[in-house]
Parts: C-alpha cells; structure tokens; sequence
C-alpha cells in the first residue's frame, strides 16, 4: 500500500458522492474515509496489502467502508494521548458519522461508517 493512495481514495469518494447528489455528505464521507484508509496504509500489512473503498446508499444512509488485509488486528478506539502526533482517527470516525463499526472478513476487516442522508446537522 502506498500513502498516495489515500489522497486518490478521499478524491473517489468526493467524485462519486458529487455524481450522486449527495454532496452534502462529502466533506464527511471525505473525512471519514481518508482516517480508515491511513489507518489502513499504516498499520494493515496481510495478505494482499491493499485496501478498498466502498460506498452504498441505503434506506436513507450513506453506508462508507474501507477494507484491508489485515487479519490479526481489529481496530480499537482508544482515549487519545493529547500530546501524541497521532491516534485520533477512529475519534474522529465517531464524531462524524451516525455510527460506525468493524466486521472480519476471510482476508481482513472491513471499518463502517454510517451518514445519514439528508441530515442537516453532525452528530454529537
């Protein structure tokens, strides 16, 4: 995996969600995807070493995903050391979307996040 992929990856998403009238979900989404997808540039190495971008819209939500290879650990969302670089980005998740999660698939994890559409304000 390569670090520029993550820029190509949030440049996708704002793209599709563009096409499909849904950008006011766009800097979320954006935001939301480049987090997953550094998270998985640094810190999933496994089987194929790829990660992928997946958007559906569904029942009124905006479902975003980011899939990687890494089997052997699932991602956590920890207190952030307030001096640490780094360490926020599943913080950052939560605080975007309407919910969000992680499930195990045969080569990795997938990390979800929910938007509703049409929402007028993000969640607290």
């Amino acid at each position: 995996m390569r670090k520029d992929s993550v820029p190509a990856a949030r440049d996708h998403v704002r793209a599709i969600l563009t096409l499909w009238l849904l950008g006011e979900l766009a800097d979320d989404a954006v935001s939301i995807v480049g987090e997953l997808a550094a998270n998985a540039v640094v810190h999933a190495k496994g089987i194929g070493e790829f990660f992928e971008v997946g958007l559906r819209r569904r029942d009124g939500v905006l479902i975003v995903e980011v899939s990687d290879s890494f089997q052997w650990r699932m991602p956590e969302k920890l207190d952030a050391d307030p001096d640490a670089v780094g360490g926020r980005g599943l913080v950052i998740v939560e605080g975007l979307s309407d919910k969000w999660g992680v499930r195990p698939r045969d080569a990795g994890k997938t990390v979800w996040a929910h938007l509703a559409v049409g929402r007028t304000e993000v969640p607290c």
